[in-house]
Parts: C-alpha cells; sequence; structure tokens
C-alpha cells in the first residue's frame, strides 16, 4: 500500500475518490463545507508537490440518470475558496470523451472535478467496467473518502483493482479516521465512556453489543432510551417506541452488567405535548412520563449526570443526538453534552465524535475545535466501530 504521506506526488496524475456529498440551500449553495475541507490537506500536498488531482463524488440519490439538483458544478464556488489561484476544470459526465480528454490534458497543479458518479447506476452495483473507465483518470488512486468506505461501490472499492500496490493509497482523511477509530477501540486510556443517542434502538444494537466489551460508560439518550426505558417497566406516554426490540434490550442491560460496563439512561426527560418546534413541555421523571406526552430531550439531573462523567472519562466516544436538537427547545440536552465533551478534552481526555447527527450537533454547538476527532461519516464510523470490515478500506490494505 502507497505510504501517502511519504510520497512524492510530483508529475503524478491522481485519480481521487472524495465525500462531497454536501448539503444545498434551494438556491443551491453549500450549507456544510466539513466535508470538502476534510479533503483540503490531501488534495493540496498532491498540487504542491507538482501533481494534478482528479476529483470524483456522488452526490444525493438521483433516480438512474442526470439530475440538475444533483450536479457537482454547485460545489464549485465553495471548492474554489479552498484552493486560491489554482485552474479547476469542470467534466458534465465522469467516463465521457470529453471527460478523458480533460483529464489527460490536466496540467501539474490543476484539479478537474467529475460529474456526479451516481449519475450511472453502475457505480453503486460496483460494477467491474465502470470502474476500470474510472481508472483511466490517473495513474494513482487515493481515496479520502471514509463517508463512503462502508459501500462497495466502482469508486470506492472495485476501482482498486485496477492499480497495483504502489499506486493506491488512503488520503490524509482517510487515515486520519482509521487511526482514531483504532485508537478508541484498541488503545483507549480509562475510564472510556460512549454517549449514544438518536432515534432507534434497532439502528444502534449492534454498536452497543461491541461498545460492552470496550466501555466502563455508556450514556443513552434520545429516542432509542425510551424502549430501555419501558423495558425496565416505565411509563414512557408517546415517546418513540421499538416493542420488537424490548427483549433485546433487556439483554443488553444483562450483558453489560456482566461486563462490569455501567450502562445510565436518563433519570428526567423533557417532554412535550406534539412533535413540533413550539410544543408545550415541562420537566418529567422518566419512568413517569404522562399519557399523551412523549420525551423529546433529557432533563437538567439527567444533563448534570451525564456531564459529570464525560468530565471524569479519559477516552469518550459520542455517537448521536440526546434529543431532537433540530428543535431549539429540545437541544439543551445534545448541546450540554457537546460543552462537557469540550471541557473534558481541555483537561486532556481523546474525544472522538463520531459522524452523522453528532458531527452536525458538535459544528452547530461551535466546539467542534475543541474535541479530538470529528469523523467525517457516519455509517461508516458506525460500521467500523461494530466490527465489521469496510470495503472501501478492504479494497487498498488487501
Amino acid at each position: 500500500m502507497l505510504q501517502f504521506q511519504n510520497t512524492n506526488f510530483k508529475d503524478k496524475k491522481v485519480i481521487m475518490r472524495v465525500d462531497f456529498n454536501v448539503p444545498l440551500d434551494a438556491e443551491f449553495k453549500v450549507t456544510d463545507d466539513t466535508r470538502i475541507a476534510g479533503a483540503e490537506a490531501t488534495i493540496k500536498k498532491i498540487l504542491n508537490e507538482g501533481g494534478s488531482v482528479v476529483l470524483m463524488s456522488h452526490l444525493g440519490r438521483p433516480k438512474g440518470g442526470p439530475e440538475a439538483k444533483f450536479s457537482l458544478k454547485h460545489i464549485l464556488p465553495t471548492l474554489a475558496t479552498y484552493f486560491p489561484g489554482v485552474t479547476i476544470h469542470f467534466a458534465d459526465d465522469c467516463i465521457s470523451d470529453d471527460a478523458f480528454a480533460k483529464s489527460s490534458a490536466l496540467k501539474s497543479g490543476e484539479l478537474l472535478l467529475l460529474e456526479n458518479l451516481r449519475f450511472y447506476p453502475e457505480e453503486e452495483k460496483g460494477n467491474p467496467e465502470f470502474a476500470q473507465k474510472l481508472s483511466r483518470h490517473g495513474d494513482t488512486y487515493i481515496n479520502d473518502a471514509f463517508g463512503t468506505a462502508h459501500r462497495e461501490h466502482a469508486s470506492t472499492a472495485t476501482i482498486a483493482k485496477y492499480f497495483d500496490t504502489d499506486h493506491k493509497g488512503f488520503g490524509y482523511l482517510m487515515a486520519a479516521e482509521v487511526e482514531n477509530a483504532t485508537k478508541l477501540l484498541h488503545d483507549a486510556e480509562k475510564p472510556v465512556t460512549a454517549i449514544v443517542g438518536g432515534a432507534k434502538v434497532s439502528d444502534k444494537i449492534q454498536l452497543l453489543e461491541r461498545l460492552i466489551d470496550n466501555m466502563d460508560n455508556i450514556l443513552i439518550g434520545g429516542g432509542m432510551a425510551y424502549t430501555f426505558l419501558s423495558a425496565l417497566g416505565g411509563k414512557i406516554g408517546t415517546s418513540l417506541f421499538e416493542p420488537d426490540y424490548v427483549d433485546l434490550a433487556l439483554k443488553i442491560l444483562d450483558k453489560a452488567k456482566s461486563n462490569n460496563t455501567t450502562i445510565y439512561l436518563p433519570s428526567d426527560n423533557i417532554a412535550a405535548d406534539k412533535f413540533a418546534p413550539d410544543a408545550e413541555s415541562r420537566i418529567v421523571d422518566s419512568y413517569n412520563i404522562p399519557d399523551g406526552w412523549m420525551g423529546l430531550d433529557i432533563g437538567p439531573k439527567t444533563i448534570e449526570q451525564f456531564s459529570s462523567i464525560i468530565k471524569a472519562s479519559k477516552t469518550i466516544l459520542w455517537n448521536g443526538p440526546m434529543g431532537v436538537f433540530e428543535f431549539e427547545k429540545f437541544a439543551t440536552g445534545t448541546f450540554s453534552v457537546a460543552k462537557a465533551l469540550a471541557e473534558a478534552t481541555d483537561a486532556g481526555a481523546f474525544s472522538l465524535i463520531g459522524g452523522g447527527d453528532s458531527a452536525s450537533a458538535i459544528n452547530k454547538s461551535g466546539l467542534e475545535d475543541r474535541v479530538s476527532f470529528v469523523s467525517t461519516g457516519g455509517g461508516a464510523m458506525l460500521e467500523f466501530l461494530e466490527g465489521k470490515e469496510l470495503p472501501g478500506i478492504k479494497a487498498i490494505t488487501g
């Protein structure tokens, strides 16, 4: 495998998989450029050493062909702000004659952005012929798209077959993602705490089962907490509830006990009379949520307890919000956790934010610079932490 940091890219043409699947507003302007920023260091190293880069990515979920709203040309203005003075070309297809002409003519220090890979169904199918065509854009393949590493797609896995081990590797971002997640799972300083939230237990079952083997404490918040509370005999009103997962919730609690892992559930919640930003709200005991009311955030006692455990920890993982933080009224729990994480990190703890909503929450809180590492891949990070083999990683490492 090519060691990216030790390789000089002078006169090399790199075909690079990036994750520019960024949110756009109604005017097609980028509203969160975290993923573009994540690829900056890798691209700059190649350009500064006299190489050229052909960038490929997907954007959104087009249905079987080109759709103007999913065109990567929308991100060109934002991309240009990261590379002032660099000539950036755009190909309105990823494997057309025009695209190959543009990549062939690319000069040292220049960038070419290819149109959305998912305009071809072959991308998601991992089609070898499509992958081989993409490979013609460069003499070296670099994957710096951790957010898609769990997908066995043409540009993330199949393409690697067309490059020998000396001409394929990870960029800085991909390497940092793997290194930080590995540190959390295998080289963590104790006490180790995981904060797990989000809507559904079903989405996090495998993660919880894996974390029990590695964590001293697991703090559970968000919608998934109510299935656990119900399993323990609590009255949860109309809170989010997955009846099919009650037995599994109890098994997880039992497994944690036998592994000396302490699972903490919310002792109080902010309940609402409806799922809306302007809902009436009140603080309630987690085990006695009134009929017709639903828990939408953790309460003040829980915030105090969770914050105290976080600040006493040396290694911390955060995966999933504590409530409906998109509604300002129910964001206090999530932002309080972000604040406690920042304070723990300031005091010397290692903190990993597991992508997805957690990354969005830490960015929204303005504390992203006060934690150790913010992952760019929600689903990919989740699968990595669950112990699954990611196709985008295996394709490079063998």
